[in-house]
Parts: structure tokens; sequence; C-alpha cells
């Protein structure tokens, strides 16, 4: 996918305090990742080919 991601933005949430934070915050507390943001819209463990129509 990182190929076809030229917007999108990787974030080591266990790097970057504030990420972990926001991860948090739509995951009932858990650091679930892969955690997606489109957006303002969360999406945790999304379909792999759903977030490859998004990169496009």
């Amino acid at each position: 996918m990182r190929t076809r991601a030229r917007r999108a933005v990787w974030v080591n949430i266990w790097r970057d305090p504030a990420a972990a934070a926001r991860v948090r915050e739509v995951n009932g507390g858990n650091e679930t990742v892969p955690t997606v943001f489109v957006g303002d819209v969360s999406h945790t463990n999304p379909d792999p080919r759903w977030l490859r129509g998004q990169l496009v």
C-alpha cells in the first residue's frame, strides 16, 4: 500500500504520545493498530481492499 499512499501519513503511535492518545480516544482506551483516519472518521482494522480504495 505504501507505493499507492502518496497522500497518507504513517505514524508510529509508540513514538508519538499525541497519536497514541488519539488512537486510545477512538478505540475505547485501547491502542489498536491499525487505526486509520480518513478525514475525521476513524476506522479500526479496516479491510485492506477498502483501504486501498481510499488511497487512490
